[in-house]
């Protein structure tokens, strides 16, 4: 029977996973994915995703693609999956792409999310999908602090140490900073993200939301290149992977998450 290349929509809870891709250390989303791939199949099928998520992290849309000549319609591969998939990781959405198409490679843009549970104590309930952060933020001068990095940058003060980028060249076209009572959210939207790149924007702008740091941080660093001129990383908790784009699915402008 001839290969088809599966696309599959995944969305986890990453708080018991020691992130997207293979750990020695831990369980990881991508061996429990392939585990159920090879329930379902009969066989092992290796899955490549789009983004290499931390541990801690979570996702609302991350996607992976894989080959397989089963006999599975496409649609149907989320009810066959998640039977064996742990309650923590579902599958979404699968489609049937193109023989040459990569889930990583051909990324158009990518959409984050970072919550942060701004009260005095922490969440009972969202504790494991909320940073919580006792401290009143403004985050109106958040948001205003965060279209300093608009546009096309060398983001290379935005990196953490042990990324494989082969440029730190990087495209952000949307950043927006709101608030629903206690939850401040950040999203960022972009054509592709470093290693710790969006955390780091959400550690550096609560320390502006706290008076911590200067608001012009952001453009120094993006001019000196320097991480020492930014703030701390934010905690993993608080970050998820909400939507990867690709060409072939576009067909409307890009519109923020919670529009």
């Amino acid at each position: 029977m001839e290969s088809k290349r599966i696309l599959l929509t995944v969305s986890y809870d990453g708080t018991a996973y020691a992130g997207w891709q293979f750990q020695s250390n831990g369980p990881s989303i991508q061996e429990e994915v392939e585990k159920a791939l090879e329930q379902a199949l009969g066989k092992f099928t290796r899955i490549t995703g789009a983004s290499r998520t931390d541990a801690g992290v979570h996702a609302l849309g991350q996607r992976c693609h894989f080959d397989t000549d089963a006999s599975i319609p496409p649609d149907k591969y989320p009810f066959v999956l998640n039977r064996y998939l742990p309650r923590d990781i579902r599958v979404q959405e699968g489609k049937q792409v193109a023989g040459d198409f990569h889930a990583r490679f051909d990324a158009a843009g990518k959409l984050y999310t970072y919550r942060i549970h701004n009260a005095p104590h922490p969440s009972a309930i969202y504790r494991n999908c909320t940073a919580h952060f006792p401290v009143k933020l403004d985050e109106k001068l958040m948001h205003e602090a965060g279209q300093q990095i608009l546009g096309t940058h060398d983001f290379a003060a935005f990196a953490a140490a042990g990324g494989s980028a082969k440029t730190t060249i990087r495209t952000i076209d949307f950043l927006s900073v709101t608030r629903m009572g206690q939850e401040v959210e950040l999203q960022v939207h972009g054509n592709a993200f470093l290693y710790n790149m969006v955390r780091i924007i959400a550690g550096t702008l609560m320390g502006i939301g706290q008076g911590k740091l200067p608001p012009e941080c952001l453009k120094t660093a993006l001019e000196t290149k320097n991480r020492l001129d930014l703030g701390v990383t934010a905690p993993a908790c608080g970050l998820e992977l909400t939507r990867v784009e690709y060409a072939f699915e576009q067909g409307l402008p890009f519109t923020p998450w919670h529009d």
